[in-house]
């Protein structure tokens, strides 16, 4: 995680954090300029600076200010709640139920820390916690109102991702990182280099290429240029990053996406996969979730440690159940070397637990489950005969999929978890578009609350 100093929890890639490198003259540059993009530029196009900082600077160029450590994305995010203060910028729509959620999240993320066993509450790194994931979800919901805003947004990633791309192939070729200078880092696994680009890991560079995949298929029809460029860029990033779990992000967004076609069938598919899981827990000596041990397409897969990390947070719910936990380190037979109170938290739901509990846990789910609530209703409420906007609402959510099944194996620690939480702060704002445009008028505050899926979700 971007290192909070003062706290014992700091989950951190080896070698960078919590002691990261004071910024380059290049990054204060850098940094100056995309906060006066942000600040400058046309509504329609202030997420671009954002976009710009998370894909083209580490997360370990950083400012150490006593216990809080200020990253280019924190700064462009503070800046970015700064310009909307002044402008007096709106969330469209109004508030909605999953805005309300992110707020509840936020609320119990920080309230938690008291709760912390131990000599030290984490209250710093959960107020950084809520502020980065907060503030970028405010600012998406405030900048990304409608359904046109939203492929400006896809066109602009998949232009920033090309130039990614192109390195990680490199990197994965050459070995050497061109981030490196900015504390980017190299992996090595079975004898191949395993690209990072500006990510902190290679697992999670190739989970943000596999997840933006639909977004870029998406904006297929009216945008073949960006739209190629893209899906050229997601493809080469999953490859080059050499790693299982990207590549089965990648055939998860894809299977949604193809499902398209048979989108009234999705009532019976959700039940398929409950069965499938039920009949697994029948058949298998192991739990049904030991099924991610068995999948390699790489050949230097960890799923066995993933379905352990699974199992043993299920055995000492007790610790965590609350309100969180400082410690983890007893979880697993072996640890990090980035802090001797944690194992391998590979695993995005465990890792909100380990934050704050069940009850974050539980409310970051009920996201999820709104936002593809939100999907299927925006579906019912578009003309059959706009199947074009239809399709564009559909890829949204085999996106937001996509995600889901990556945060079973993958914990979001770096900038990349900017690509999910886009994703539900756009999914409610064209809730809210949805459903100005069914009414006429605009929203009250509760009119988003969710509730049962409809059979298009």
């Amino acid at each position: 995680m971007e290192a909070d100093l003062g706290t014992r929890r700091v989950l951190s890639p080896p070698g960078k954090w919590p002691n990261g490198p004071l910024m380059t003259a290049f990054t204060v540059i850098f940094l100056l300029l995309n906060a006066a993009a942000l600040l400058a530029l046309p509504r329609r196009l202030a997420l671009l600076p954002l976009l710009v900082g998370c894909c083209y600077m580490t997360v370990s160029q950083q400012i150490n200010a006593g216990p809080v450590t200020l990253t280019v994305i924190r700064i462009l995010v503070a800046v970015g709640i700064m310009r909307v203060i002044v402008r007096g910028e709106r969330v469209s729509g109004g508030i909605c139920g999953m805005d309300k959620l992110m707020l509840c999240w936020a609320i119990w993320l920080v309230l938690s820390s008291s709760l912390h066993p131990g000599d030290k509450a984490p209250l710093v790194f959960n107020l950084g916690q809520a502020f980065n994931i907060g503030g970028i979800y405010i600012l998406i919901r405030v900048f990304c109102a409608t359904r046109d805003e939203l492929v400006g947004i896809i066109k602009l990633i998949a232009w920033l991702l090309l130039p990614i791309a192109l390195e990680m192939v490199s990197e994965h070729f050459t070995g050497r990182n061109m981030f490196s200078i900015f504390g980017g880092i190299v992996q090595h696994r079975d004898d191949k280099f395993r690209a990072v680009g500006p990510f902190a890991h290679s697992i999670l560079a190739g989970s943000v290429g596999a997840a933006c995949l639909p977004l870029m298929v998406a904006i297929w029809k009216n945008n073949r240029l960006p739209a190629a460029v893209g899906i050229t860029a997601c493809v080469m990033i999953v490859i080059a990053s050499n790693s299982s779990g990207p590549l089965m992000s990648l055939v998860f967004g894809i299977m949604a996406i193809l499902l398209w076609t048979r989108r009234e069938w999705m009532r019976y598919v959700r039940w398929g996969i409950v069965v499938m899981y039920l009949l697994l827990e029948l058949v298998m000596d192991r739990p049904a979730y030991y099924i991610i041990g068995e999948i390699d397409l790489t050949g230097s897969s960890t799923g066995w440690h993933r379905a352990r990390l699974i199992e043993s947070c299920l055995n000492h719910i007790g610790e965590w159940w609350l309100a969180g936990t400082n410690f983890t380190r007893h979880w697993m037979p072996t640890g990090v070397s980035w802090s001797p109170d944690h194992c391998d938290i590979t695993n995005y739901y465990v890792l909100m637990g380990v934050f704050a509990g069940l009850p974050l846990v539980l409310l970051f789910v009920a996201m999820i489950w709104t936002g593809f609530v939100y999907i299927g209703r925006i579906m019912d409420e578009t003309p059959p005969e706009a199947e074009g906007e239809q399709f564009i609402i559909w890829c949204v959510g085999s996106a937001l999929f996509a995600h889901t099944a990556t945060c079973i194996s993958v914990a979001y620690f770096d900038q990349s978890y900017i690509f999910m939480f886009l994703c539900l702060a756009a999914t409610a704002s064209l809730r809210m578009s949805s459903m100005e445009r069914v009414s006429g008028t605009e929203p009250d505050a509760a009119s988003g609350e969710a509730a049962a899926p409809s059979p298009a979700c």
